[in-house]
């Protein structure tokens, strides 16, 4: 962005209040000002107000029906067809096919926490951050399958370089330095209703992230999608990392989303009850997609089927596989996921220097919104104990304290299942490098009683 550059934009949109506040800085302050909105789409964020500005309200949704998902196995014809599944996974990981994304632009500031969430403490035992278990996860798959598996992080502005340090503290976990790689997602200013740019203070404006479906257009941006793609890999597997529960790179997944020829695959788990928040896969005028709760509305989540279960029960666990091709594709001319409007407060500094909360607009894209514009896709159903304990508040549900109780339950069932004896209250853990599955650790543990009577880790 040059001088002449943001004067221009400035005019064109009759951002008088931030031309005025511009001009008035002082040389230093005017080159980071500008430094600052280098990277921001101008364009695209004026482009998007005018769409939204004269919305009146929501328009009818469309026809809502039950979408195919493949469901745990009950029936030895479902449980031959996921050992298939398993196979072709297993070859995908053997023929250096898969790649893995998390997306970690978060900070850990809503759970008390300094730092990118990523970071954060959140193992029972051994209080390992989700990068820690990540990355250990996918090294033992690495060793297992004899695969190269590129990790890809994408961070944000505000975590980018101290998420890069704390991987280089750690050695990157014992991962090759040349197969992780960090970029970030895209920033997007944020408006007033009225179509203001707000200032955040003397030499930024307020910018929001544009939302975990800008990781399909980051990777793009910068070239790590083409390099993924010179070097023979066809397939990502993609999670958020506030989910330490996630199977990285889990080869039934993978094997269910080849079975499919599928572009873009989702795991769901099933909603036990009508009240719980969670974005659902439905169809949609006949196209699978996810829908947000608050656009399924009340009546649809509250549906239930002849049995009295739940009808729309496949709820988002935020774990999807992409074909890279299809990524490429949605990246052909331009970006096309949408973008949507949310509303928040946001501090703004005034005219006369003092900050002052104010309504904003921010725009942002989701991953899911992906789903209808893929060829085929595929949605598979997964146990929530075992795979989908996320952390997004402080205390209560979807806290560290329910996500550390999650991971202990589920290794304790693993080793309960090997004839282990556990003291009630006792937190265990299992390291990835241990055992990635239950599978794995009854095989090391085969023969052995093991009498468990405080909290205790497996390492490697």
């Amino acid at each position: 962005m040059t001088e002449e550059g943001l004067i221009q934009i400035l005019t064109k949109h009759s951002q008088f209040h931030i031309l005025n506040h511009y001009r008035s800085l002082p040389s230093e302050k005017k080159r980071i000002f500008l430094g600052e909105t280098k990277e921001l789409d101008f364009d695209l964020v004026f482009a998007l107000y005018n769409e939204f500005k004269d919305q009146k309200g929501a328009s009818s949704i469309g026809a809502i029906g039950s979408a195919p998902i493949v469901a745990v196995p009950k029936t030895v014809e479902q449980e031959a067809q996921r050992r298939e599944a398993h196979r072709l996974g297993e070859a995908m990981l053997k023929e250096d096919k898969v790649a893995a994304l998390i997306v970690a632009g978060g900070q850990g500031s809503r759970l008390g926490f300094e730092g990118p969430k990523g970071a954060f403490p959140i193992s029972p035992v051994r209080n390992k951050s989700p990068f820690h278990l990540f990355a250990e996860a996918l090294k033992a798959m690495s060793i297992r399958y004899g695969a190269t598996i590129p990790l890809l992080i994408m961070t944000s502005r505000e975590n980018h370089r101290e998420t890069q340090r704390y991987f280089e503290s750690f050695r990157h976990f014992d991962l090759d330095p040349h197969n992780v790689h960090f970029f970030q997602q895209g920033m997007l200013p944020t408006m007033t209703p009225s179509g203001q740019l707000i200032l955040k203070d003397e030499t930024h404006l307020f910018a929001n992230p544009d939302g975990h479906g800008g990781s399909l257009k980051a990777i793009h941006d910068s070239g790590l999608l083409d390099l993924l793609l010179s070097t023979g890999y066809t397939d990502l597997f993609y999670c958020q990392v506030d989910n330490p529960l996630v199977k990285m790179a889990d080869p039934v997944f993978l094997g269910y989303h080849r079975m499919a020829d599928a572009e873009m695959s989702t795991k769901v788990v099933r909603r036990t009850n009508i009240e719980e928040k969670v974005g659902v896969y439905v169809t949609l005028d006949g196209k699978e997609r996810i829908l947000e709760y608050s656009d399924l509305g009340g009546t649809h989540m509250s549906l239930l089927d002849a049995n009295g279960e739940v009808l729309y029960w496949g709820g988002n666990t935020a774990i999807h596989a992409f074909n890279l091709s299809f990524i490429k594709h949605l990246n052909h001319h331009g970006f096309h996921l949408p973008c949507h409007r949310a509303s928040k407060v946001v501090d703004s500094l005034g005219n006369d220097g003092k900050t002052t909360k104010i309504d904003g607009w921010k725009f942002e894209t989701f991953v899911f919104d992906a789903i209808p514009m893929a060829q085929k896709t595929c949605c598979m159903e997964v146990i929530r104990e075992e795979e989908f304990s996320p952390v997004k508040n402080r205390e209560g549900v979807d806290s560290p304290l329910t996500a550390r109780s999650a991971m202990s339950n589920l290794f304790r069932k693993w080793l309960e299942e090997t004839g282990a004896k556990i003291a009630p209250e006792v937190l265990v853990e299992i390291s990835p490098l241990f055992a990635v599955d239950s599978e794995t650790l009854a095989e090391k543990l085969s023969g052995r009683t093991i009498s468990i009577i405080r909290d205790t880790y497996f390492g490697d």
